[in-house]
């Protein structure tokens, strides 16, 4: 009788129906799971759209728009192309700031990469207070962005500077460094090189990844301490190195606050160190000229988008990875 009654219609319904209800109770979790994940992740995408995705879309419309910054944005006047077409044909500030930044990547950058190295391969060792000298030789770069730095540096070369003090216990006598057109971009290169703490711990992490077994087959063989870093060092490394110099080069490209504080931010003398940035903050903030700075800030974005592809374009050529894929 119980078996009779377990069998009815209306029991196999009521089975049927939780059983369909237990499969469709899981369903519910992935949904609140994924809507937990969009509450998390809300302050990040509020970010994204209010400081990043917006300004920079309503940037992209000012360039194209003679917007002076005092007035309301309703009354940006639309010009089209004519903040390019000036920028290219009319505007020999603009030129000059692209020399003197492109002049400044191409000299600091790899004189910077060179000393990380040096440096990396120095403290490489495993002798006693190689962890304090890591640290003091890392120290610049936290501190690297400071306008405090930056003021210290400019009043080491001036003609009373310190500089111009070790010099004279030589019997040399010193010049005004900063205030010289001939030398205050360089006095900016030697900032950027001395700060390359950052690219040494880079390089020091990846000096440690190498395999001693190459250095003792490459040893056997009888190659020498120079040998050895051209033959194993340095393409262990071109992982490092690659990511180094692209790194470093949009931050040579970036460079802003020394050139401002050195120059009093007018990117003098003689628009000696008028750097990209700089000249772009000028036209925006100084000369009211925000529509013309947006068309400069674009510009300056596909100019770094270009570089950043060609490195990778080109990597696949010299870089080497440890599981053989060369990508």
């Amino acid at each position: 009788m119980a078996l009779t009654t377990a069998n009815t219609p209306s029991v196999r319904a009521s089975q049927a129906t939780g059983a369909s209800a237990k499969r469709r109770r899981p369903r519910r979790g992935p949904q609140r799971e994924g809507l937990a994940g969009y509450i998390f992740l809300s302050p990040w995408l509020i970010g994204l759209m209010g400081i990043t995705a917006i300004p920079m879309l309503l940037s992209l419309y000012l360039s194209f728009t003679n917007y002076d910054v005092l007035s309301p944005l309703g009354e940006a006047e639309w010009v089209g192309l004519a903040n390019y077409k000036r920028m290219f044909t009319s505007d020999p500030s603009y030129w000059r700031s692209v020399t003197v930044t492109v002049s400044f990547a191409l000299i600091a950058v790899p004189l910077k990469l060179a000393a990380a190295l040096g440096v990396a391969l120095l403290l490489n060792k495993a002798w006693r207070g190689v962890g304090l000298f890591r640290g003091l030789f890392y120290l610049p770069s936290l501190i690297g962005g400071s306008v405090a730095l930056a003021i210290v540096w400019v009043n080491m070369f001036n003609r009373e500077g310190a500089f111009n003090g070790f010099l004279r216990i030589f019997g040399i006598e010193g010049k005004p460094w900063v205030n010289d057109p001939s030398w205050a971009l360089e006095t900016l290169m030697v900032l950027a090189i001395w700060q390359f703490g950052a690219p040494m711990v880079i390089f020091l992490a990846g000096l440690k990844q190498v395999p001693t077994e190459l250095y003792e087959a490459a040893s056997v063989d009888g190659a020498g301490r120079f040998r050895q870093f051209m033959s194993v060092t340095l393409p262990m490394l071109s992982p490092v190195i690659f990511f180094n110099l692209v790194l470093e080069t949009i931050n040579g490209f970036q460079g802003f606050t020394a050139a401002f504080v050195l120059s009093d931010g007018t990117g003098g003398p003689v628009d000696s160190t008028l750097m990209y940035t700089l000249n772009l903050y000028l036209k925006g903030w100084r000369e009211y000229e925000m529509g013309y700075a947006s068309a400069m800030a674009w510009v300056f974005l596909l100019a770094i988008g270009i570089i950043t592809a060609v490195f990778f374009s080109t990597g696949r050529f010299w870089v080497h990875y440890s599981d053989g894929d060369d990508r």
